[in-house]
């Protein structure tokens, strides 16, 4: 599998009640674990004060991540990704492990 940078942003549309954004929110765990037990959801983190996410996600390529494993979580429709192929670099202290 490849891996990739993703930043995810999520915005609830405009009068989207809030029971709805908890339980998508809910949901959204849920479905983090069952993707990461399946080894697409590698790292994730939040920066300090921001409402999004930065991750290393694993795929066979940019089309399965966005439509298979991404198109997957209940808060999709409202997220905004930016998606960064990646690849080793030689000076990786953790190459070849």
């Amino acid at each position: 599998m490849k891996e990739f940078l993703v930043e995810l942003t999520t915005t609830p549309p405009a009068g989207t009640e809030p029971a709805e954004v908890g339980r998508r929110r809910a949901a959204e765990s849920v479905r983090a674990k069952e993707l990461a037990a399946q080894g697409h959801l590698f790292r994730l983190w939040r920066p300090v004060g921001e409402l999004r996410s930065i991750g290393v996600w694993r795929a066979s390529n940019e089309t399965e991540l966005r439509e298979e494993v991404l198109g997957t979580l209940p808060l999709w429709p409202w997220m905004t990704a930016v998606i960064t192929p990646l690849q080793s670099h030689p000076n990786d202290p953790g190459h070849g492990r």
